[in-house]
Parts: structure tokens; C-alpha cells; sequence
């Protein structure tokens, strides 16, 4: 049964994987394992070890600590069981938390640093336009 701690890792192992724009063979290269490694450590299928997270971690550019951000607090008398993890409800329907973990806002986010900076600006302006008319 795959724990909840593994799962957020995993998820915010792709998240960051997918914002440097990395495949899963290319991140495996990198720190010397095969992808296949890299599916079951993105899913939670496996855990990840302290130094191969801080491998990961070096290899895409982020602080170990990155991997727990939006983590819950541990609960219980023991200590063990977690609250779900999930990203708090926004207000006025801004995105949640976990909005990167969506491949298409992902998607959106590269395509419009891609855009040339003059032009960005003014995407910017109107998209903010648009949403304070809304």
C-alpha cells in the first residue's frame, strides 16, 4: 500500500521533473538509475531514500525540502496516520496549491515564458484585465 508521505514526493518530483522540462529518462541518467525507477518513485510505488533524494534534488535544481512543501502535519496518537493530502480551497477561484500538479497548467506556464518578454507583458495585462471585468 503506497503511503501518502510517498505519494506527495512523488507528485512533487514530477511536478518539478515536468517545470525543468525533463524527461524521466533524462532525470534517471542524471542521477544513475533506469526511468523505470523513476515511474514507481513518481507514483509512490517506491520510496525514496534520503540520499537519492538528495540526488534528485541536485539534478533538478531545487532544495530538498521542496519535495515536502504542502505536506500536512503528522496526526493521530501515534503519529502515523495523515489528514488527506490535498491543497487548501482558494477563494475567489484562485488556483489551489497543487495547480502545477496538472500537466496542462504546466503546459500553459512553459508556453507562455516562450512567448518574447514585450509581448508577455501585454498578454499579462489583458489576461488581468479580463479576469477583474470577470
Amino acid at each position: 500500500m503506497k503511503h501518502p508521505i510517498d505519494v506527495h514526493v512523488g507528485k512533487r518530483l514530477r511536478h518539478r521533473r515536468w517545470m525543468a522540462g525533463m524527461t524521466q529518462q533524462q532525470l534517471g541518467d542524471a542521477v544513475g538509475i533506469k526511468f523505470q525507477q523513476i515511474q514507481k518513485y513518481e507514483t509512490g510505488m517506491n520510496r525514496i531514500s534520503a540520499s537519492r533524494l538528495w540526488e534528485l534534488a541536485g539534478a533538478l535544481g531545487v532544495p530538498v525540502s521542496f519535495f515536502f512543501d504542502g505536506m500536512d502535519e503528522a496526526v493521530g496518537a501515534e503519529g502515523a496516520a495523515l489528514d488527506a493530502i490535498k491543497a487548501p480551497e482558494a477563494p475567489n477561484g484562485a488556483p489551489s496549491a497543487d495547480f502545477f500538479a496538472d500537466k496542462e497548467a504546466l503546459d500553459l506556464v512553459r508556453a507562455y515564458y516562450a512567448i518574447p518578454e514585450n509581448q508577455r507583458r501585454r498578454i499579462f495585462d489583458l489576461t488581468r484585465a479580463l479576469g477583474v471585468a470577470a
